[in-house]
């Protein structure tokens, strides 16, 4: 069952392009996703593989949803509201997940951050919980935390994290780019995909960090902001998946934005 539920997010090529969309449970409606339906058709047509979504997200939104692999997002630590980050907490279980067709989970956890422990015990928990079911996980590892300093982002303290989620189980990770991300890839032993961060200055700027991370290694993408909030959401999506799945330089990907 493993093996299928990833084949609905993993092309034959062996990658994918996940547009991560569970923004608004920290941020409420950010901008580009007020209208999450509107820009879920957008994505969708760019030639996304599969969406990372909130339960109620994938629940609202289900008839869309099944063009394309799901990866629900089953744990939080709370909004922008909140004075204070907490450790997180399981929100959803994997047979909530089930019953809503998902094809994978995501948890994050955030090693050498003072919530480490926590984050990591809650990230086996869950791999232990799902892959019960035959269901896998992509382990979100966040170096410091959402909001740690560069400090944090070096190949040395990336790959490490990289590591720790492969070795709790983890059937894939999404972690961020940092100069000599070879490393990361070759110390890990599960498929890697990059994450988006932060809107960047402009979509060149994304496009080069993927295309660097694709060369280095990684399988795809798991790329939220830097997609809807992009001018054009449906095009966007159609550059990065022409990088990840067609080996296209940037320039090329940069005519498909025209």
């Amino acid at each position: 069952m493993v093996t299928r539920r990833l084949n609905r997010i993993f092309q034959p090529d062996g990658r994918a392009l996940i547009v991560a969309c569970d923004h608004g449970m920290i941020s409420g409606p950010d901008k580009g996703i007020e209208n999450l339906g509107q820009t879920l058709d957008q994505m969708i047509a760019g030639g996304v593989d599969a969406v990372m979504a909130s339960y109620g997200t994938a629940t609202r939104f289900a008839a869309k949803l099944a063009r394309v692999g799901l990866v629900l997002r089953i744990d939080g630590a709370g909004t922008r509201l909140s004075p204070t980050p907490g450790p997180g907490a399981q929100f959803y279980t994997v047979e909530d997940a089930l019953r809503l067709g998902a094809d994978a989970l995501c948890v994050s956890a955030f090693p050498a951050s003072p919530l480490e422990e926590a984050t990591l015990e809650m990230l086996a928990r869950v791999i232990r919980q799902a892959h019960a079911w035959g269901v896998p996980v992509m382990a979100e590892m966040v170096p410091g935390g959402f909001d740690s300093g560069p400090e944090f982002r070096s190949a040395e303290t990336v790959s490490v994290a990289a590591r720790v989620a492969a070795e709790l189980g983890a059937d894939w990770v999404k972690i961020p780019y940092v100069e000599g991300f070879r490393r990361v890839i070759e110390g890990c032993y599960v498929p890697v995909v990059v994450l988006g961060g932060p809107v960047k200055a402009g979509p060149r700027s994304t496009l080069e960090m993927l295309k660097a991370a694709v060369e280095a290694g990684a399988v795809g993408g798991t790329i939220g902001r830097n997609i809807w909030q992009a001018e054009k959401p449906a095009q966007m999506a159609a550059a990065l998946a022409a990088i990840i799945h067609h080996n296209r330089s940037v320039d090329e990907a940069l005519e498909l934005l025209a």
